[in-house]
């Protein structure tokens, strides 16, 4: 049968149902995969775990796309939105095995009851309900402080990614085996980006540098352990992310030499008030244009 417009076409490809957009119609991310706690696990402390690290990957890719029709050049309008479709489908799969061990309990709605869990915990939770970081909750800043952001975030988050691969959970251990080339290509595409803006003019120069002081300071709780962290890192699931600090640090500090840029000095390690829930108003507004179509029309398809 010859369909009348595209659209035809796309629903006819999901069943007719007048879905075909993204955020419906699709598959569950952990369809066909056993999602069993493994023994000696405490599911709440996977799921808050889950939620760190889907919440930050989430958050960045919001920031990323905020690059879309104002990047310097079309083909890094391109290479930042893949970034973020790459952060996002880390994001959705994170999201989906926090929501697989019992995240969402009591806190589901009549709203969402009927919405994927990635979905209602990307879309329906609060401010003070998410777990990100600030390195990731920050204003972009000018496109050479996104850069150096983008640096320090996929350094971290590969190194992180490279030992969850060992991890007991088999579900996050596949999550990161899959995350691990995508961050090695946001990281080195960074590195490359900053050596250009280092290494060049004057004012490229002037502007990476005062992107490095701007960024340097939200690196300060990403090394320290949260209580969940130390559980699960004892219980063989997660990483301690102290053990990941001199690879980070080596790997900016050569990356900054290189672009003839001044290291500055390490910031004071502080606990991370972002894994409490404890939030600046500029995630408050980034989750407003994220979420203000889904909780405005929360059962709706198209």
């Amino acid at each position: 049968m010859h369909e009348e417009t595209v659209y035809d076409a796309l629903d006819h490809a999901h069943g007719g149902e007048g879905q075909w957009a993204f955020g419906t119609g699709f598959d569950d991310p952990l369809a066909g995969v056993d999602t069993t706690v493994p023994d000696g696990i405490d599911p709440a402390d996977l799921g808050a775990y889950c939620l760190m690290l889907g919440d930050d990957a989430l958050v960045l890719c919001q920031r990323l796309t905020q690059w879309v029709t104002n990047a310097p050049e079309l083909e890094e309008e391109v290479a930042l939105a893949n970034c973020g479709l790459d952060l996002l489908g880390q994001a959705r799969l994170l999201l989906a095995r926090a929501g697989s061990v019992g995240v969402l309990g009591r806190s589901r709605t009549l709203a969402t009851d009927s919405i994927p869990d990635e979905d209602a915990l990307a879309y329906f939770r609060d401010p003070d309900e998410f777990r990100s970081t600030a390195l990731v909750e920050a204003p972009n800043g000018d496109f050479g402080q996104t850069i150096v952001r983008l640096l320090a975030a996929s350094s971290w988050r590969l190194a992180l990614f490279a030992r969850l691969r060992d991890s007991r959970d088999p579900v996050l251990s596949a999550i990161a085996a899959k995350g691990v080339p995508e961050l090695t290509y946001h990281r080195d595409h960074a590195a490359r980006w900053l050596l250009r803006l280092g290494d060049g003019t004057a004012e490229s120069h002037r502007r990476a540098q005062a992107g490095v002081d701007a960024v340097w300071p939200l690196l300060a709780d990403l090394f320290t352990a949260t209580d969940v962290e130390r559980r699960l890192t004892a219980d063989g699931v997660a990483v301690d992310p102290a053990d990941l600090r001199e690879e980070v640090r080596g790997v900016l500090t050569t990356v900054l030499e290189r672009a003839t840029l001044t290291v500055p000095e390490w910031p004071a390690e502080l606990p991370s008030r972002g894994r409490a829930g404890e939030h600046g108003p500029e995630l408050t507004a980034l989750l407003g244009d994220l979420q203000g179509l889904a909780r405005a029309h929360p059962a709706a398809t198209w």
